[in-house]
């Protein structure tokens, strides 16, 4: 007697977050922003998701310093973008903002996107880390000094997810190996 089985494909969603960082920018005076992309296919309530960030070095090794949380009854619809904005920043950061955020980073702040409560969270992407140990002006991005100061970033169209907390991989060592591009500060072009 013959048996055939039948393998089908599974797929699987292991480490795969609809939500990321999109953009960053650290310009000029209050000109910052944090543009945050929802690649799935329907609206994602950002009221179990949060932005915390650890200013110029973690208090405390690789935890966040400020728990950052979405206004009530934000969302992001599908293939859209949500954009927090310094709430002084210019008139054309200020027509794509979606919420007010008065610390953005100075280029050496870590931000995360996480999934969760304050106590109980999975980070989803970050842009810079939590670690203890103070980076500078900023960290480096595909292989510029300080690519977080001053510059603007820009994730890569080839990039379908967030880096899972793993800043170092996505920030890569060149202009090849990098999830970023990275522009001259106050470039805007590509905000919303």
């Amino acid at each position: 007697m013959f048996y055939r089985i039948l393998l089908l494909p599974i797929i699987l969603n292991f480490g795969f977050s609809e939500l990321f960082f999109s953009e960053y920018a650290e310009g000029s005076s209050n000109n910052k922003y944090l543009e945050i992309f929802n690649a799935g296919d329907s609206a994602v309530d950002l009221s179990q998701y949060a932005f915390p960030n650890a200013t110029n070095g973690a208090d405390v090794e690789g935890v966040y310093d400020y728990w950052n949380t979405f206004d009530s009854g934000s969302s992001v619809a599908p293939g859209d973008v949500f954009v927090v904005c310094h709430g002084s920043a210019d008139e054309t950061i200020q027509t794509e903002c979606d919420q007010h955020h008065t610390y953005l980073s100075n280029g050496d702040d870590g931000f995360c996107l996480v999934e969760g409560n304050e106590s109980s969270f999975t980070i989803l992407d970050c842009i810079g880390t939590w670690s203890a140990t103070d980076p500078g002006f900023g960290w480096e991005v595909a292989g510029i000094v300080d690519g977080t100061k001053d510059h603007t970033l820009v994730r890569k169209s080839s990039v379908l997810s967030g880096n899972d907390g793993n800043w170092s991989l996505s920030a890569g060592t060149n202009e090849n190996d990098s999830e970023w591009l990275v522009y001259d500060q106050n470039t805007w072009d590509y905000i919303g």
